[in-house]
């Protein structure tokens, strides 16, 4: 697998601590990778290294913890890439304790292995800080590959959801749906999981 360790930026400048997988739903890839591809996500990791860093926040109170929505490159590599970041302003980027926490509970993690999935789903709707998918990973035992914001749903047609359901290294079972947050989308995207083996699971 590719772990990316990278600064985040947003408007915001909140403190926070994110991951996410990689790929671009649409023509757009002004952030880099191929348009219209996603990477190869590894939901176990991703699920294993928010629980651990979720339990480390005490280290770190002021900074938020939370996985954002598939976005950016790289996407054309041939094993799974997941971003952890450390945001959202310059103030953050150079925070060395912030850096050390986010680094020791990477390395923790991996040196002591995580617990594969129960369940994985892809997941649709919501915001690009999607807070009911980031609860579902916590709460649950639920892994998520590649995550669709309201924003991108748009550009979701049936090649593009075969690609969220065919590169994850772990079985894609269900499609995660933040069923207020589908927007004018929601009959659309319905119809299109109809087609597939997927069951439906509402948050």
């Amino acid at each position: 697998m590719f772990i990316f360790l990278s600064k985040h930026e947003s408007r915001s400048s909140i403190p926070t601590l994110t991951c996410h997988f990689t790929g671009n739903f649409s023509a757009d890839n002004s952030h880099g990778g191929n348009p219209r591809q996603i990477a190869i996500s590894y939901p176990s990791l991703q699920k294993g290294y928010l629980k651990a860093i979720t339990a480390a926040r005490q280290k770190v109170p002021e900074y938020e913890v939370i996985i954002e929505a598939t976005h950016h490159g790289p996407t054309s590599l041939n094993k799974p890439v997941l971003f952890v970041e450390l945001g959202s302003s310059e103030k953050q980027w150079t925070d060395e304790n912030a850096a050390a926490v986010i680094c020791d509970t990477l390395l923790d993690m991996l040196d002591n292995g995580f617990e594969c999935c129960d369940k994985v789903g892809i997941a649709l709707g919501g915001t690009h800080y999607p807070i009911k998918f980031n609860k579902l990973l916590l709460e649950s035992r639920f892994g998520l590959g590649a995550v669709a914001s309201k924003h991108n749903l748009e550009a979701i047609d049936e090649e593009m959801l075969n690609q969220m359901i065919e590169k994850s290294v772990e079985k894609v079972t269900h499609a995660i749906l933040d069923n207020k947050g589908l927007g004018g989308q929601k009959d659309r995207i319905m119809n299109i999981l109809e087609k597939t083996p997927l069951e439906l699971f509402k948050v």
